[in-house]
């Protein structure tokens, strides 16, 4: 139990703002940090269902609801998945050999790209919450969509080769239980599954769909050009899987009530 709870507060400590107490980052802490990294998601979308919920009880415009709801992954994780997308979209638009790639995630100076698809980012969100932002079952669908992206992305940790062995990444896989966290996250997936039918079975199959679409690409690109799997990646497919996910939802919310 002692080990479960250190894993637990790890994984807040390392993925979100979230202020946790200490815990030392052994490899017996860290063993199953993975199947608490999903719980970070689960926070997301309550309070994203909780200001939701504010804004319509309060009579809030729709515009400042949809800007708080944008904000709230990012405040809650400090914009760490941000920064890999960011970093990525730099890496792949340098047109680059996979060794200068590598090294240009690691840059911590955005290019005129971070900054481009920044924009665009932010831009897709707004699209998006400003079509579902008063659709309370799309918005359940969306709020449990941050748990499953988190799956993915841990899952990916897991089975997806490392671009380099000495990256965080690398080493919080080589300090994971493979079998056990596999088995957990594919746990978790299959009840997302069942959640998100039952939430709404359009909603919840686009989004559950595109999901699993979107890492087939983040797979693909990251074997591709890279050679493997980092943590820029990783951030990288987080948030291309949840705008996706809040997008194809808002396309077939016009479509479907």
């Amino acid at each position: 139990m002692k080990s479960l709870w250190n894993s637990f507060k790890i994984a807040f400590a390392m993925f979100s703002k979230i202020p946790v107490p200490q815990a030392e980052w052994t490899k017996e802490n860290m063993k199953y940090m993975f199947c608490f990294f999903p719980f970070i998601g689960a926070v997301i979308g309550g309070i994203t269902l909780l200001a939701a919920w504010a804004g319509i009880r309060f009579g809030f415009d729709q515009t400042f609801v949809t800007v708080v709801l944008i904000l709230i992954p990012v405040l809650i994780t400090g914009g760490i998945h941000v920064d890999g997308l960011l970093d990525t979209a730099d890496a792949m638009s340098s047109w680059q050999e996979r060794k200068r790639r590598l090294e240009i995630l690691k840059d911590s100076n955005a290019g005129a790209f971070a900054v481009i698809t920044a924009c665009v980012y932010f831009l897709l969100w707004y699209g998006a919450y400003s079509q579902i932002g008063s659709n309370f079952r799309a918005l359940c669908v969306m709020s449990t969509g941050f748990i499953l992206s988190r799956s993915l992305s841990a899952m990916g940790v897991m089975m997806i080769p490392k671009a380099r062995e000495d990256g965080t990444v690398a080493e919080f896989s080589r300090k994971a239980e493979d079998r056990t966290v596999r088995n957990v996250l594919i746990a978790y997936m299959v009840i997302l599954l069942t959640v998100m039918m039952v939430l709404h079975p359009f909603y919840g199959a686009a989004a559950y769909g595109t999901a699993f679409v979107v890492f087939g690409y983040y797979r693909h690109m990251a074997m591709k050009y890279f050679g493997g799997t980092t943590g820029d990646l990783a951030g990288f497919f987080l948030c291309t899987c949840e705008v996706g996910m809040a997008l194809v939802i808002a396309i077939v919310s016009n479509f479907v009530i």
